[in-house]
């Protein structure tokens, strides 16, 4: 494992100590994110993110951001540790969506995924580590936003922020890591 890996692991590991406060899912979340190469992956190969480990970097600082609204707005949510966990699993999906390609030295999206999607792909690979309360899977889901490609889901995304109005913090926060941090 290399120092930055390392460093990233560290910062993990003290984060969830602080905003989680349960030992056994603490290390269970950490077990699972090194199984999936979380640490390792990129958060695209072109836009914000598009290093090794880059995914990592993207999905603190959208918990970091989203732990910082809820202070600062008083936001309420179903549980005190889902700013934490909604930011760090909330593009969980990229750690199926890459493949380093040695030969020509980058990350590649991979074609022989065997589920698309990105915020419901990333709900189910949360699930499968943690039970997440309906807030933090809305959360998840709708974290793109008015980024939604298909039109359509708009109403869905509407519904979902007036029932949860935490998940149009939870975009706020993606928004504010990848287009204003730059991550």
């Amino acid at each position: 494992m290399d120092e930055k890996n390392s460093a990233r692991i560290d910062l993990f590991v003290r984060m969830a100590y602080e905003h989680i406060g349960n030992e056994v899912t603490e290390r269970r979340l950490l077990e699972n994110l090194l199984d999936r190469g979380f640490f390792e992956m990129p958060a695209s190969t072109k836009y914000h993110g598009a290093y090794s480990g880059g995914l990592f970097d993207h999905s603190i600082e959208v918990a970091r951001q989203l732990i910082d609204i809820t202070k600062k707005m008083h936001l309420l949510w179903q549980r005190n540790e889902s700013p934490f966990l909604v930011g760090i699993l909330h593009d969980l999906c990229k750690c199926d969506s890459y493949i380093f390609d040695e030969a020509e030295n980058k990350w590649k999206y991979r074609n022989d995924i065997l589920m698309p999607g990105h915020g419901e792909k990333s709900v189910i690979m949360a699930q499968d580590i943690l039970n997440l309360t309906r807030e933090e899977i809305l959360c998840i889901r709708w974290h793109m936003g008015a980024y939604e490609t298909d039109t359509k889901m708009w109403d869905y995304y509407g519904r979902a922020v007036e029932t949860y109005p935490n998940v149009l913090w939870t975009h706020t926060a993606d928004m504010l890591a990848s287009k204003v941090t730059g991550i």
